[in-house]
């Protein structure tokens, strides 16, 4: 008999501590001294924590970003895709914008989005060209002021480091709102 694999290790944020991570890192937020015009959410994992971190700071102005990466624990498509509906990006126009997700795993989910309000594009060539062949073609022409990212998780191999993080773990994590297969039936 072989020994099955065990499970990755994992850190499990219930929803009481969520509830606490989110208004932390919130606080971190306003203790920087910048507040932002505009939350948006990446989604999914980033649709929860968004709207806590904006309703901590008095944020109403929300908006999303679907983007699709992750398809299973430790699972990847090749590269991020942003996916409809798209974000009114006349609202962007000289906003400040924080970009809420719930962790910088890979961080390459967050560098598309951050990339896409920062320059107009989701992925620069390295000669800062976009490239035509990018799984994302999206251009962003209301670009806001400035952008910030946060979120509760960084992990040690994000390529991305985001400007405000709550905490910073190696592990898978289980988030209260992803913990529960899907509802398949009644």
């Amino acid at each position: 008999m072989t020994a099955a694999t065990p499970p990755p290790a994992m850190e499990v944020l219930p929803w009481q501590r969520f509830g606490e991570a989110a208004r932390d890192l919130a606080r971190t937020v306003y203790a920087s001294g910048w507040m932002p015009d505009l939350v948006i959410a990446v989604a999914r994992g980033g649709l929860v924590p968004a709207g806590s971190i904006a309703y901590a700071l008095g944020v109403k102005a929300m908006g999303t970003m679907n983007v699709e990466f992750y398809t299973d624990i430790e699972e990847t498509l090749p590269d991020p895709v942003v996916l409809p509906p798209l974000l009114d990006t006349s609202v962007l126009a000289g906003a400040k914008v924080l970009v809420v997700d719930d962790v910088a795993d890979s961080g390459r989910t967050l560098q598309v989005v951050m990339n896409l309000l920062q320059e107009g594009v989701p992925s620069p060539e390295p000669d800062g060209a976009a490239s035509s062949e990018s799984p994302t073609p999206l251009r962003v022409a209301h670009l806001p002021s400035e952008a910030r990212s946060a979120v509760l998780y960084t992990k040690p191999r994000s390529i991305i480091e985001p400007d405000y993080t709550w905490r910073r773990t190696d592990r898978w994590i289980s988030f209260p709102w992803s913990a529960q297969p899907p509802v398949t039936s009644t």
